[in-house]
């Protein structure tokens, strides 16, 4: 299991990808070489203080494996306060990173081809994987859908043309744009189920060629083109997907519990056990977890805090509790009595969290 440990990264460069996104490329020591080894698809947290204020995002790593450094995409966003403050970085900044986490991968070994559908800063983790695989498995094949708003927006589009240089015969790029005109009308409009059936009528798409396809961008082109390819009859398990930001309204796994405070009552006992060690605190009726875990001293691991990137995953092992809401655990983690630790809401008096649980 990784580590929840940070570590501080020197930055060896901070390269422009566009207008509005960058990529942070970290020295590695060579004694953390083993703690930040990754698997295509997973995302590293970063820490920084940021106005007097301590902020944590995930971001998927964009390098592929066996790569001298190890680098993230970053796209600013609006109000987004970590991606403003990334794009004003300079090599020789250091920044407080985890160890790698995640489970949206593609294990390397084998045959495979893969089906990748990404949209905007989505592409992030789908380039470790393309360049992974076709570096590593010589038999393999990657499809890449790529949908932007234009050609100016496009993230790694020249990466993207050198990956498809060097692999002509193995990876396959279709860019589709929202808002500027291609030659060919088929790539205009957005990515959706849509867009599928017309490149599948096409013969651009052959659903029975792929061993898994990989999903990632904006909340509702993954629920849309999820639903699309489950009802072409592609097996549930092979589609993956990884949201980043959830959608207003969005279905997707949200439970959306109505968290109801009783002024009294008395505050719950936790226990956690993580890498190996027992702590002890206290989390008051109506207090936010991750408030409680800090004002008693106590560091556990989060990122997003939203539901989405299940770094704060861990398993129920005595007690009761619930979720907030959810965009990341599967049915069968749920059933098991994992839970996302950022939307707890205790439902018993003493509760034990066991973040070291497989």
């Amino acid at each position: 299991m990784a580590s929840h440990d940070f570590h501080a990264l020197t930055l060896a460069e901070v390269a422009p990808l566009t207008d509005e996104a960058v990529t942070l490329a970290f020295d590695l020591p060579q004694d953390l070489s083993e703690d930040f080894r990754f698997t295509p698809g997973q995302y590293l947290t970063l820490r920084a203080d940021i106005d007097g204020q301590e902020v944590r995002r995930s971001y998927s790593i964009c390098s592929p494996v066996g790569s001298a450094q190890l680098r993230v995409g970053i796209k600013r966003l609006d109000g987004g306060r970590f991606s403003t403050f990334a794009n004003s970085l300079k090599a020789g900044d250091q920044i407080e990173v985890m160890p790698p986490q995640g489970r949206f991968t593609a294990p390397l070994g084998g045959a495979n081809h893969y089906l990748l559908l990404a949209a905007g800063s989505g592409i992030t983790p789908m380039m470790s994987i393309a360049a992974s695989v076709l570096e590593n498995e010589p038999d393999s094949q990657v499809t890449l859908l790529f949908g932007n708003r234009s050609t100016a927006s496009i993230m790694f589009r020249e990466q993207l043309e050198d990956l498809k240089d060097r692999y002509m015969t193995r990876f396959t790029v279709m860019h589709v744009l929202a808002r500027e005109r291609q030659e060919l009308e088929l790539f205009n409009g957005r990515l959706n189920g849509d867009k599928l059936t017309t490149l599948k009528e096409r013969g651009l798409l052959e659903l029975s060629d792929y061993s898994a396809a990989y999903i990632c961008g904006p909340a509702a082109m993954i629920e849309e083109c999820a639903d699309w390819l489950a009802g072409q009859g592609m097996d549930k398990a092979k589609i993956k997907t990884e949201l980043f930001t959830p959608a207003p309204g969005s279905a997707a796994k949200a439970a959306a519990v109505a968290v109801a405070v009783d002024p009294n009552a008395e505050a719950t006992a936790i226990q956690v056990m993580i890498d190996g060690s027992t702590r002890l605190f206290d989390q008051r009726p109506g207090e936010n977890y991750l408030d409680a875990a800090k004002r008693n001293g106590v560091s556990v691991p989060y990122s997003c805090a939203n539901g989405m990137c299940a770094t704060c995953r861990c398993q129920v092992v005595e007690g009761e509790a619930e979720m907030k809401q959810n965009f990341s655990l599967e049915d069968w983690e749920v059933d098991s009595g994992f839970l996302l630790s950022c939307q707890l809401v205790p439902k018993s008096k003493n509760l034990v969290l066991d973040y070291d649980a497989l």
